[in-house]
Order: C-alpha cells, then sequence, then structure tokens
C-alpha cells in the first residue's frame, strides 16, 4: 500500500497537468484527487468527481500537495498571494506566483480562496432567521441577520444587516435594526486600513437613526489555523436623530434635538475556530467623544456558530450598546439575546 502511495504520489502530477485538478496526500497515505475550493479556519474543502458532496479535510491532516488551481493566499504574518501550491516535502510548500516562487511552513498558510475570473467565485455570504413564542403575555420575537462579503488579493468589502422585532401584551413593541458597509485594505505584517459606515436604530434607547462613520487602521496579533485576535483605531463621526417624547405637560410629543460629534474608537475582534463544527466569534468597539463632553459608548458583540451538513448551520448571538449619555427617554444599556437556523455560501 506505501508503494502504491509512492507511485500515486508521482504519477498524479502528470495527471494534474493534464486534467487541470488536484491532488492531495494524507498523513494516512490516502490520496484524494479533485478541485480544491477554500481553505478556512484549518478545514480544506475538495470537490471530487466521485462524490456527490465536497470533502473537509483539515489542514494538518495533509502531508503533501500538488495543485493547478489559482488561490488567493493568506501567511499567518499577513503576506498575500495569488498563485497555486505544489509539495513534495511535508515541511516545505512552494507558493508559486506570476513572479517569485515562495517556500514556506505549511502551518504559515491560514487561507485559501481559490479564484478565478468570475464575480461569484470573490463573493461569501450568510443569512439567518430566528423566532421564539411565550404564551405568557403573547411574547413573541423575530430575529434576522445577513451578510455578503467580497475578497481580492489586496481589499475586502462586506455588508451587514441585523433586525430584531419583539411585541407582547399590555407592553409598547420593541425594534432594534442595525446595518454597515465595511472596508478594508490589506498592508504588509498583517495590518490593514479601514473604513466603516453603520447604521442604527433602537427602540430601547430611543434613538430613530444613529449614523457613525469610521477611518481607522487595525492589526492581526494572531493569525493562524485555529484563531485571530486583531486591534482597530482611529477616528468617528456620530449623527444621531431621537424618537419624538410625550410632553405630559402639553399632552404632545416632542422632538429631541439632533446630537452630532466627532469621537476617537479603539476595538478588538476575536474568532477561535479550531473546536470541529463549533467556532466563537467576539467583538467590541469603545468610543471616547472628542467634543469636550464627558461621553463614553461602547458596542460587544459575540455568537456561537455550530455548523450542520449541506453549510447550514445555527447560531446563538449576544449583542450589547452601551451610552453615558443617552437620549432623554432613552436607557444607558440595551442587550439581546438570539437564536437562528441560516446557511451560508
Amino acid at each position: 500500500m506505501k508503494k502504491l502511495s509512492i507511485l500515486l504520489l508521482f504519477l498524479l502530477p502528470m495527471y494534474t497537468f493534464a486534467q487541470d485538478i488536484d491532488s492531495l496526500v494524507l498523513i494516512n497515505g490516502d490520496v484524494i484527487v479533485g478541485e480544491i475550493k477554500n481553505m478556512d479556519k484549518g478545514v480544506v474543502e475538495i470537490e471530487t468527481p466521485y462524490s456527490d458532496s465536497n470533502f473537509k479535510i483539515e489542514w494538518d491532516g495533509i502531508e503533501k500537495m500538488y495543485c493547478n488551481t489559482n488561490f488567493m493566499i493568506t501567511l499567518s504574518d499577513g503576506r498575500r498571494y495569488n498563485g497555486h501550491i505544489t509539495s513534495t516535502d511535508p515541511s516545505t510548500f512552494h507558493l508559486i506566483t506570476p513572479t517569485e516562487t515562495v517556500d514556506v511552513n505549511p502551518d504559515d498558510i491560514v487561507y485559501l480562496k481559490s479564484i478565478n475570473n468570475s464575480f461569484i467565485s470573490k463573493l461569501s455570504a450568510n443569512v439567518d432567521v430566528g423566532y421564539s413564542y411565550a404564551k405568557a403575555n403573547n411574547l413573541s420575537q423575530l430575529n434576522a441577520s445577513a451578510y455578503i462579503g467580497y475578497t481580492t488579493h489586496r481589499w475586502q468589502v462586506s455588508v451587514n444587516a441585523t433586525s430584531l422585532k419583539s411585541t407582547q401584551d399590555d407592553v409598547d413593541p420593541t425594534e432594534r435594526n442595525e446595518g454597515g458597509v465595511t472596508g478594508k485594505y490589506f498592508l504588509p505584517h498583517d495590518f490593514y486600513l479601514t473604513a466603516n459606515v453603520n447604521f442604527l436604530s433602537n427602540t430601547e434607547q430611543s434613538i430613530d437613526l444613529r449614523t457613525v462613520g469610521l477611518l481607522g487602521i487595525g492589526k492581526y496579533v494572531i493569525h493562524t489555523n485555529s484563531a485571530y485576535w486583531g486591534f482597530t483605531t482611529g477616528a468617528s463621526y456620530l449623527n444621531e436623530t431621537f424618537d419624538a417624547v410625550y410632553n405630559e405637560g402639553s399632552g404632545n410629543f416632542e422632538t429631541q434635538p439632533a446630537r452630532s460629534e466627532a469621537e476617537w474608537f479603539l476595538g478588538t475582534e476575536i474568532n477561535l475556530f479550531d473546536t470541529g463544527d463549533l467556532s466563537f466569534m467576539a467583538n467590541a468597539k469603545g468610543y471616547r467623544s472628542l467634543g469636550g463632553s464627558d461621553r463614553w459608548r461602547a458596542d460587544v458583540g459575540a455568537n456561537v456558530k455550530y455548523d450542520l451538513p449541506l453549510d447550514f448551520y445555527v447560531k446563538m448571538g449576544y449583542n450589547m450598546n452601551y451610552d453615558t449619555q443617552p437620549a432623554e427617554a432613552g436607557k444607558e444599556i440595551d442587550y439581546q439575546y438570539t437564536f437562528g437556523f441560516g446557511w451560508e455560501l
């Protein structure tokens, strides 16, 4: 069996050239032939002609590989390449780009994405919905979220949106809607520039519309096949309008004055995914007013996701908004727990 694996290792490169496919040799000697779609969070997904579903293989279970697929490749030190991967030594993988060949340790490769000239090949997306109902007070809650991203060799843009609506007897309905557009430009050594515009409406904090635009710089301090952790900092500009407030004296609803101010922000994000089908992500961002007021704000989010077959998943999430100087009718803190079932591309 060992001799057969060695023979296949030498024959498959020639077959690969002829058929424009990829081959993987696993540490147990098995050989898989197909087309590698991606490697993310320590898991390789490969499509084969002899299976109706893609194989998923742990990255550290691969001993050697020979690929004709063109990849976007990210290394743990932040370097990014477009090219192919070959190897005959388990300790060294060769990244073959249009201009050079780079030898790297396979443990330093943290992301692969097969690319071609199509727009779809650079897209990623997911959507999930959740619903809960309690007989007491007819409490009903609906939540939904969606994400779509587009990634190239040097930059990334993404759009996200979340919505939560809750109703129950004898209580005013509550609603929270949030969305934003984020752009990143990747720099050497795992630094990146970021720009973001975010929108929020929140009945609990009496926010009709909060718009925040920010510019900053970020750095990944941990970037491996099991986790990443990074920080961002920069300047932001806040503009807020608020829900009308009922004045008992006049018997009318009165408009609260809008607010605008410049801020400084500091944020962090951590993602843990070397736990089988389970992954965890948390992020936090704190804002400090630069306009002379002693105002602090914070946005915190976390979710746990469990992957199911056919790219479905279940997710539990938590979101919190804090403001030391909320609107007149709003509360300093608001938080939500959500549960959803979704699908990702």
